[in-house]
């Protein structure tokens, strides 16, 4: 399948074909551009390569590699396990399932290692919710297709408690945000508040301000993409170190390499039993040596 685009803004190109064509990743365009894929005004291109204004960008749209699902043996902070449900604190950089661009070294080949599951062709075995490549904290996975069908439907009843701690630029000025997401309009990877986007409401807590800086308790009522980052943003308080959504030239002066958002605690009925089950996960050490915030006796 081709396409063709006039390029409006200039800026590198893998990005580029990324925010035109959302349901791909940016890993997936920069193999087309060299496969030879990707032309740009009828010429093979680079993918560091940033096309003019007025270009025209023609794709062919290959179908990826099937990804092998694999086995690993990726060491796993566990902070919870029986024989139908696993709880982990995900560190900062895992990513949760394979997808274009991303393998291996997920939490999925993982799983799979740690259960000795068979790998099949599902690419997320076990997965219930997901953490974004940069947040910490605790994941919770299924080990049987009865606890999987009964999280699922936990989650999707909101039976489900989340709460997140993040480092903030400021104090949030409110307790509850009650704001809509949906799809940035011309940047199709970020979301964005918007009257057209679906119902979204974040509990906030400031636990803790220090100077520019506050420790803020976050529980997302809803569960949309990325909604406690935009909803931060869109009270004008980023989260530190986020690089789509906050203040990115002050998170490389302070020296700080990933959004500060950690998934603290997470509270569900057991799917077998029922019982009602609180996991935490500790406070991680890049929280502690940004030293924005002094202590967290949360």
């Amino acid at each position: 399948m081709m396409k063709n685009f006039i390029v409006k803004e200039e800026k590198r190109l893998d990005k580029l074909l990324a925010e035109h064509f959302p349901t791909h990743s940016r890993s997936y365009f920069q193999q087309l551009i060299e496969k030879g894929a990707v032309k740009r005004n009828g010429q093979e291109v680079k993918k560091r390569e940033i096309p003019s204004s007025g270009d025209t960008i023609q794709v062919e749209f290959l179908k990826p590699a099937e990804v092998e699902l694999l086995r690993e043996a990726i060491p796993l902070e566990i902070l919870y396990e029986d024989e139908a449900i696993l709880c982990i604190n995900k560190p900062a950089g895992m990513v949760v399932h394979p997808a274009p661009g991303h393998h291996s070294g997920t939490f999925v080949n993982a799983l799979l290692h740690h259960c000795d599951m068979t790998p099949s062709k599902d690419l997320r075995p076990g997965i219930v919710h997901r953490l974004d490549k940069e947040t910490s904290g605790v994941l919770l996975a299924a080990k049987t297709p009865e606890a999987h069908q009964k999280l699922v439907e936990a989650f999707s009843s909101r039976e489900i408690e989340k709460e997140y701690l993040a480092i903030t630029l400021g104090k949030p000025p409110c307790e509850v945000v009650d704001a809509p997401i949906g799809r940035h309009p011309t940047k199709r990877k970020e979301m964005a508040i918007s009257e057209q986007g679906r119902h979204a409401t974040t509990l906030l807590e400031v636990l803790k301000g220090e100077g520019e800086f506050a420790l803020v308790r976050a529980r997302p009522v809803t569960g949309r993409t990325h909604q406690i980052r935009v909803h931060l943003k869109h009270l004008g308080t980023p989260v530190i170190g986020d690089k789509v959504y906050g203040p990115e030239k002050l998170s490389r002066k302070l020296g700080v390499t990933r959004h500060l958002l950690h998934a603290h605690r997470l509270t569900f009925p057991h799917p077998l039993t029922g019982e009602k089950i609180g996991v935490t996960a500790p406070i991680p050490e890049d929280f502690k040596k940004s030293r924005l915030i002094s202590s967290f006796d949360v």
